[in-house]
């Protein structure tokens, strides 16, 4: 099927109703809809699918589904706050070893601080593009 439903749902999001064709979708979306959404019979395509990983900044006016660059930056930030957390415990490790060993600690502060401030880099993001390349 081609035709999917789309609908903002209570949290401002996108909700997403995949016709499984066993019914005419106009039959979907009255049985399925919640009661009082407003919802659009689109076509598959308008589905930003390249951006999956930003389903939660999705958001839709007329069938039209976008992406809320803010929303999307408060997904970067929690992703690279998840990836960073491994790293920091390793560099806390080899902190530990440097003090015990009396070795210099500099590179290890300042990797550290690197991995703090990495969330910052997603709030100067202008595009999708740019919060996707941002690595830990």
């Amino acid at each position: 099927m081609s035709q999917i439903i789309v609908y903002t749902n209570d949290d401002g999001g996108v909700s997403v109703c995949v016709p499984s064709g066993e019914l005419p979708i106009a039959q979907v979306q009255t049985k399925d809809i919640p009661t009082g959404k407003q919802s659009f019979i689109v076509d598959r395509s308008v589905m930003p699918l390249e951006d999956i990983d930003f389903r939660n900044a999705w958001e839709q006016t007329n069938g039209t589904i976008t992406i809320n660059l803010t929303k999307a930056k408060a997904i970067t930030k929690a992703r690279l706050r998840e990836e960073r957390t491994p790293l920091l415990a390793a560099q806390d490790v080899l902190f530990q070893r440097a003090l015990e060993a009396n070795a210099s600690t500099t590179a290890i502060v300042a990797e550290k601080q690197r991995l703090r401030d990495i969330t910052n880099l997603a709030d100067t993001a202008s595009t999708l593009a740019e919060l996707r390349a941002i690595r830990c």
